[in-house]
């Protein structure tokens, strides 16, 4: 596979889209591109992946500088949009991405929800914690019980060498 330069890559990009909108079979002709590789960066350049355009990217901008973009652009109509996009290297629906990302950053949250979801896992690890208990008693029962029966054993069981001599000398 062929890598083609940045420069190259974004200056294609450029003329097949607007306002140039050179056709991707004129450009492959004339640059020996194949039309395949052209039509796929002019998806990626329509959705937003393509290269920088003239060294400028709107990946690049912090979150204030994108806001700053979405109240500039909110009372523009399609074509001013469009010259605005050009002008600072955007893509239009990068643009409706971020007032999108702005609507929702300040939607209220579902307090409801959060409560009920909060309230079950507060019951589940009462409950966990109840088991715990009660398998740390059974544990501790257990491990007394067997610490008791070694000394019964050890008490009122004789040892072999003593039963022995205590049945030899019964005979």
């Amino acid at each position: 596979m062929k890598v083609y330069p940045q420069e190259l890559k974004a200056s294609l990009i450029a003329r097949m889209l607007p306002p140039n909108n050179v056709n991707i079979a004129e450009l492959a002709r004339e640059t020996g591109i194949p039309k395949n590789t052209l039509y796929t960066w002019h998806s990626l350049a329509r959705r937003g992946c393509a290269p920088p355009i003239e060294g400028k990217s709107g990946t690049g901008l912090s979150s204030q500088e994108k806001f700053a973009v979405v109240l500039e652009t909110a009372s523009l109509n399609e074509v001013e949009l469009g010259e605005y996009c050009r002008r600072k290297g955007l893509f239009p629906h990068q643009i409706a991405t971020w007032k999108e990302a702005c609507k929702q950053a300040h939607l209220p949250l579902d307090a409801k929800a959060d409560r009920q979801k909060l309230r079950a896992q507060a019951t589940e690890i009462k409950r966990l914690d109840k088991e715990l208990q009660r398998k740390d008693k059974a544990l501790a029962e257990a491990a007394v019980l067997l610490v008791l029966q070694k000394k019964v054993h050890s008490l009122w069981e004789e040892p072999e060498a003593e039963r022995l001599n205590t049945r030899s000398a019964r005979l």
